[in-house]
């Protein structure tokens, strides 16, 4: 059996498709199911010690593809510069047949008119209208605001721009969930993480607080940046991430802490658990804090 760097070059620069190598002459059936390759979709492969991430996975599904069809929804927005994956995400495509879902790659059997299809980084996708339209779409409210804001945050598309596009689709499925998510995104969100922690804000009966809000002296100087905001209170709110466990992350937050507290701001801080697990939890300590 043949090592990964005894393949030939051009197999060894990234995915391939299994069936037009062994048709080339390039590799044997024998050789596909072998030590020096390995399978990441039915007739899509690439040399066994090559690293892949979900750009590669992207690549390979591409391969799969039939005329028409498109890489879509997250995956989609993962290549305009907006990472929205879960954990363990499987490649999206859109297709209007010729290709099933599979394990590792899930298609959505759609049309795409040749405005919806874009070339990115090589690869075929969605147009950033047609992947905002298509995650604002998610039965999942806060899935699909997820999506918008990471979208509307990267400058991908614009809320007017994406308005239109839904009234030009009136009658497809969830474009009243569209609408919806439409509502509540924002667009200078800076993570899921915090469009999380806003709507579980909103949703649970506040209003709405400005998001990334300066902090500034009387005199203009800049003091810092926080994730959201009640200037009139002086309310602010933080996500504090795993990142903010760092020693340099930790000490710079209790050097800017100060700064706000002297300036008469309150920060409120929440961790994952908070703002996944504890939400009314949450939502109390902010309504106290704002005292309404």
């Amino acid at each position: 059996m043949p090592r990964a760097a005894s393949l030939p070059s051009s197999l060894r620069c990234g995915p391939f498709r299994g069936s037009v190598a062994v048709a080339a002459g390039v590799l044997t059936k024998e050789q596909l199911r072998g030590p020096a390759v390995r399978r990441l979709f039915r007739d899509a492969y690439i040399r066994a010690d090559a690293t892949v991430d979900h750009l590669t996975l992207c690549k390979a599904a591409s391969l799969l593809l039939p005329a028409g069809a498109a890489l879509s929804h997250r995956s989609a927005a993962l290549l305009y510069n907006a990472n929205i994956l879960a954990l363990d995400q499987p490649v999206e495509a859109t297709a209007n047949g010729g290709l099933r879902s599979q394990p590792g790659l899930r298609v959505a059997r759609s049309a795409l008119d040749p405005t919806d299809r874009w070339r990115r980084g090589g690869l075929p996708v969605t147009s950033p209208l047609r992947t905002a339209f298509d995650l604002a779409r998610s039965p999942d409210l806060t899935a699909a605001v997820i999506g918008l804001d990471a979208m509307l945050f990267r400058r991908a598309v614009k809320v007017d721009a994406l308005r239109a596009y839904l009234d030009a689709h009136p009658r497809w499925t969830g474009v009243r969930a569209a609408a919806a998510a439409l509502a509540l995104a924002r667009p200078d969100v800076e993570s899921p993480m915090e469009t999380r922690l806003r709507l579980g804000i909103v949703l649970g009966g506040l209003p709405e607080p400005v998001v990334q809000y300066d902090v500034l002296t009387p005199g203009g100087r800049f003091v810092a940046r926080l994730d959201v905001a009640y200037p009139k209170q002086r309310v602010g709110l933080e996500y504090d991430g795993d990142h903010h466990r760092d020693r340099d992350t930790f000490r710079s937050d209790a050097v800017r802490l100060n700064r706000l507290r002297l300036l008469d701001w309150s920060v409120l801080r929440f961790t994952a658990g908070d703002v996944l697990h504890n939400p009314d939890r949450m939502v109390t300590q902010i309504r106290a804090a704002l005292n309404v």
